[in-house]
């Protein structure tokens, strides 16, 4: 399987990246606008925007960690093991 913890990123770096938003939080709290957080932790301003309205609609807990984001799997894990022997043998075995 291609990312089997969830969109490529390991759960340290989803760590990694909730510890930059909350300092973030802390910093718009302080009154930084867009641009200083966003040239302060190395993001777009977008990003930062969309923090600041996170925190503005539900505080601190709305930038803490959510686990991997995208929809959950529909295959049973019998289905599962067969799609992984497909993707292995390659795409010459699939015709």
């Amino acid at each position: 399987m291609r990312y089997p913890d969830g969109g490529g990123l390991t759960a340290d770096e989803r760590v990694r990246r909730e510890r930059v938003r909350l300092a973030a939080a802390d910093l718009i709290e302080a009154g930084a606008s867009d641009r200083e957080v966003a040239r302060r932790f190395r993001v777009t301003r977008m990003s930062a925007n969309r923090w600041r309205r996170a925190l503005a609609s539900g505080g601190q807990q709305a930038l803490v960690l959510q686990g991997p984001g995208g929809a959950r799997c529909k295959l049973d894990a019998s289905q599962l093991r067969v799609l992984e022997m497909v993707l292995d043998a390659g795409p010459v075995a699939a015709g």
